[in-house]
């Protein structure tokens, strides 16, 4: 559980006073007790109480529950930031829940219980475990839940149960028979305060729009704005307003009010989308938080390349520490491995392995291996060899340059090893949150795949233009002779040669099954010119025979859908030659 990051609890002349559930022991004393141990705690026996305090400033901060991993969001504590008009969501707590049942009498099992007592969220939590082992029990709702047991023991009820944290009952005097009766429950309490707090670098923004007037697409628009501005949605619901039924949404975003992004972002839904002025009510700013753990704390990167750059920009803006390393760098290589969780491998690919060697053995079991590279055979081999059984290895090919502005829909080749685990995991869920198209290969099919998607391009592209040169033909000569199918490898071409030469010769160096694919097509090509050299009518039949086996090989859907693409493209091409 993350400690205070907003307001000190304490000063020398002042105790915060801090709002929120009881009893004592209940779950959300334990996260306010943890937020500020040295706060004055004051506690309530229901929501209303507790905001009320809020109001008439009796404390001066209140920690509400507002989602829980195993009942969703809490609508009724978003229904009362309705009410509250003054102060701001400022800070957050994620707090594990280890509900237990509890009876009254050491001698008493579960199948005697008659009556199960607990709070209405609790029941919810436990709804899977209740309706298994008590189906015909009684299910009774209390607030006061020690008001509710002391009256139970002064009666000397045997057939009675108690759900709540193992922390309450045990306070209660009541005995556990049953513990972790709702696995993988976990809360996030909400903080509320007077001031807005400055932003930290890895916030979000909560905002709760007013009743909003029914248009068709109205949703769409606003979370498109949103996007627009490259602003992530963390998350969203929506409901009727109690009293007129209009549409009401809250969203939470990336990013701090202060951010010029998330400004623009609100003008813009205002006053285009909604047509009202101060319609996206701000809820609060805070750090953000995760309800999915997160195991990775840092990253290392060998290699100040900007690829390097492009990926650990956007890791620190996830809140990793992202620490780069180089030939040219102060920090080395050797002394960064020990401080981070993940060391990622990004050089040219002649590199790679060689790289690896060196310092794959220093990195210890426990932390993660990631390799950025094009080449997948050789280079996992190589880490697989060199590294130790405990360290992870998984190897990510991305198809894009640091010239991208995001990786949304852009491909992202996945070659997950036997020793990829939860680290691993971790990264490619990065991948996927920034909109990623990612494809599991296994590292043969990857080079193979490879070879048709980059290398044989790559080298067709650099023997047309030796080929260009050989028989004196310019760019003039190419611009008047083209028609709009051979127009696509000359683009090609350029693209190629209008880039860093470094690149494209490291790609068609590749070793592994990518090479296969280059001297198979070298043999086809000999095989194809060889029948066309024929010039007579044998000849001809031949090769249309040998396409239209093609054709069956590349399936019928797909020469359909290619050729519309195609079309689209030209309609381009032709508008601009």
């Amino acid at each position: 559980m993350r400690r205070p990051s907003v307001m000190s609890e304490t000063t020398a002349e002042h105790t915060m006073c801090l709002g929120t559930l009881g009893p004592e022991q209940s779950h959300a004393w334990q996260a306010a007790i943890g937020y500020a141990p040295q706060a004055d705690i004051k506690l309530y026996p229901h929501s209303g109480a507790l905001l009320d305090a809020f109001l008439s400033r009796e404390v001066e901060q209140v920690v509400v529950p507002i989602y829980n991993t195993r009942q969703g969001e809490n609508k009724q504590y978003f229904r009362l930031f309705e009410q509250v008009k003054e102060g701001y969501w400022l800070d957050n707590i994620v707090l594990p829940s280890n509900l237990s049942l509890g009876v009254f009498a050491p001698d008493v099992q579960a199948d005697e219980l008659e009556v199960v007592l607990g709070k209405r969220a609790v029941f919810r939590q436990c709804e899977e475990y209740i309706c298994g082992g008590f189906p015909n029990a009684a299910l009774t709702t209390v607030h006061d839940l020690k008001q509710a047991v002391g009256r139970i023991q002064g009666q000397g009820l045997r057939n009675h149960g108690v759900i709540a944290t193992a922390e309450l009952l045990s306070a209660l005097g009541l005995h556990i028979i049953e513990r972790e009766v709702a696995p993988h429950n976990r809360t996030r309490y909400a903080v509320l305060g007077r001031e807005l707090p400055k932003p930290t670098g890895y916030d979000a923004t909560a905002f709760i729009t007013g009743a909003l007037d029914d248009r068709v697409g109205l949703l769409v628009d606003i979370l498109g704005e949103f996007s627009r501005q490259g602003i992530n949605i963390l998350d969203m619901s929506s409901e009727n307003d109690v009293k007129s039924q209009k549409l009401q949404i809250y969203i939470e975003a990336e990013g701090h009010i202060e951010d010029r992004a998330m400004q623009d972002a609100v003008t813009a839904i205002e006053e285009r989308i909604i047509g009202q002025r101060n319609r996206m009510r701000l809820l609060g700013c805070f750090p953000r938080v995760d309800m999915r753990p997160k195991y990775i704390n840092s990253f290392g990167f060998i290699g100040t390349g900007a690829m390097s750059a492009w990926f650990a920009d956007r890791l620190e803006h996830e809140g990793y520490q992202a620490l780069m390393t180089g030939r040219s760098t102060e920090l080395r290589p050797e002394e960064m491995i020990p401080q981070v969780d993940v060391v990622v491998v990004c050089v040219p690919i002649s590199f790679t392995a060689e790289t690896i060697r060196q310092y794959g053995p220093l990195i210890e079991d426990g932390k993660a291996l990631i390799l950025l590279a094009g080449e997948s055979e050789t280079t996992i081999e190589t880490a697989l060899e060199v590294t130790g059984q405990g360290v992870e290895v998984m190897l990510v090919h991305n198809l894009w340059g640091p010239q991208a502005a995001t990786m949304k829909d852009k491909n992202a080749i996945v070659v997950r090893t036997g020793r990829s685990g939860r680290f691993c995991s971790e990264f490619e869920a990065f991948l996927y949150k920034h909109g990623a198209s990612i494809y599991q290969d296994s590292a043969t099919k990857h080079d193979l795949l490879m070879g048709i998607g980059q290398k044989l391009p790559t080298v067709i592209s650099v023997a047309l233009a030796m080929t260009l040169e050989e028989n004196g033909i310019t760019a003039e000569d190419l611009a008047s002779h083209c028609t709009l199918t051979s127009l696509y490898p000359i683009l090609a071409m350029a693209r190629v040669h209008s880039q860093n030469p470094r690149t494209y010769a490291e790609i068609m160096s590749t070793s592994g099954e990518s090479r296969k694919i280059v001297h198979d097509f070298a043999q086809y090509l000999h095989q194809v010119v060889s029948i066309a050299d024929q010039g007579n009518q044998e000849g001809i039949q031949e090769l249309c025979r040998v396409m239209e086996q093609n054709g069956e090989h590349l399936t019928e859907p797909f020469l359909r859908n290619r050729m519309e693409q195609a079309k689209a493209v030209d309609e381009v091409l032709g508008a601009i030659i």
